[in-house]
């Protein structure tokens, strides 16, 4: 049997993440589930994406993900059950899973149509249980859904380049619980424009002139441990998903500070690269 993962901003406190998992030891007993996360902020379809995207991927071809972010069915939000990459996604149709087809193409998108078969005001419970399992028996998607060729984009999703080619405009897509920064800017894309220059990273009342490896690249270890600059140092980092992040070294943001507090930034705050 498959895995099944879920990611949902249900939090620890309620009875919701626990009766999903009851729903689906129900139908099928010997699956395996795994949780991601069930910390997202609330309603936070932009949040729930990048964690979706960089979790993905480290489970086995044939993974069932279901993403319970804004779920509720409405004329403006449909169900939609995704094959992509050998995973299959169970959501709603919100742009949440805009930004893995913005790099890779879906091998099928249905939008899901059993609605009439039940009634429901919790749907992960009631419908994406339902659509998970029967994918997990070896069910096709075309039998819970019609194929549909178009999904929502979530708006802002991909950085802009201007015409002359000397700059980037991003954006704040993620803040980690470090409270390090992450931009829409992947590596691929910066690359591409760089082709070499100089350059400046601006936030807010932040710049950066180069781009580290690591977060301990930032450190010259060569020095003895009371001379080097590491408390508050502030770095730039293509992180570990190959996007543009501005951190703190060893931040704490309730105590020492962080990158998100100590810069000003949040969701959507714009980041602009400029190249020389």
């Amino acid at each position: 049997m498959p895995i099944v993962t879920l990611t949902t901003d249900f939090g620890e406190k309620d009875h919701y993440v626990g009766a999903v998992k009851g729903a689906i030891y129900s139908e099928l007993e010997t699956l395996r589930i795994v949780d991601i996360s069930h910390s997202i902020s609330p309603f936070h379809i932009t949040e729930a994406a990048y964690i979706i995207q960089n979790a993905y991927r480290s489970f086995p071809k044939g993974t069932i993900h279901i993403i319970g972010i804004d779920s509720e069915l409405n004329p403006e939000n449909k169900h939609i059950a995704v094959s992509l990459d050998g995973h299959f996604f169970v959501c709603a149709n919100n742009g949440i899973i805009s930004l893995l087809t913005s790099e890779i193409k879906p091998e099928k998108v249905v939008e899901i149509n059993i609605h009439d078969r039940i009634h429901s005001n919790f749907p992960v419970l009631d419908v994406f249980v339902k659509v998970a399992c029967h994918i997990a028996r070896g069910g096709t998607l075309e039998v819970i859904g019609k194929v549909i060729d178009e999904i929502k984009e979530m708006k802002g999703i991909r950085p802009v380049v201007n015409n002359e080619n000397n700059q980037i405009i991003g954006s704040v897509i993620y803040i980690d619980n470090y409270g390090n920064v992450i931009t829409n800017i992947k590596q691929t894309l910066f690359d591409q424009v760089c082709k070499g220059r100089a350059f400046n990273i601006f936030a807010r009342n932040a710049t950066f002139g180069k781009i580290h490896e690591s977060y301990s690249d930032a450190i010259n270890f060569d020095l003895p441990p009371e001379r080097r600059e590491e408390d508050g140092k502030k770095l730039a980092v293509w992180n570990s998903s190959n996007y543009l992040e501005l951190a703190i070294y060893k931040s704490n943001p309730k105590t020492v500070g962080s990158a998100s507090t100590l810069f000003g930034l949040e969701y959507w705050d714009t980041i602009t690269v400029n190249f020389e």
